[in-house]
């Protein structure tokens, strides 16, 4: 029977070859994948991805919170809070 040193051995060894194996594969359908892509004229849209990363998100539905008199400009209170906020926000929250 294999000792727990040897097996550990023989999982480095194996985990080595795995890494190996997968690295070539990787390799080969990469190129596989970018020449597919230049004969068919693959668009990177039609993949689904998409060069402009806000197009693909949907836009917030929520009303907004706060509101600077200033400017007009508003916030829903979700993400990072703007400049103009400051740090007293109830002077901008909108009556409702």
């Amino acid at each position: 029977m294999a000792t727990y040193r040897q097996l550990t051995e023989q999982l480095a060894k194996v985990q080595a070859q795995v890494e190996a194996a997968r690295e070539k594969e990787l390799a080969n359908t990469i190129a596989q994948i970018k020449e597919q892509i230049a004969e068919y004229g693959i668009t990177a849209e039609e993949l689904g991805f998409s060069s402009k990363r806000t197009a693909s998100r949907k836009t917030s539905s929520l009303p907004p919170k706060y509101r600077d008199p200033k400017t007009g400009a508003t916030w829903t209170g979700r993400g990072r809070a703007p400049a103009w906020l400051g740090k007293r926000r109830e002077k901008f929250l909108i009556e409702q």
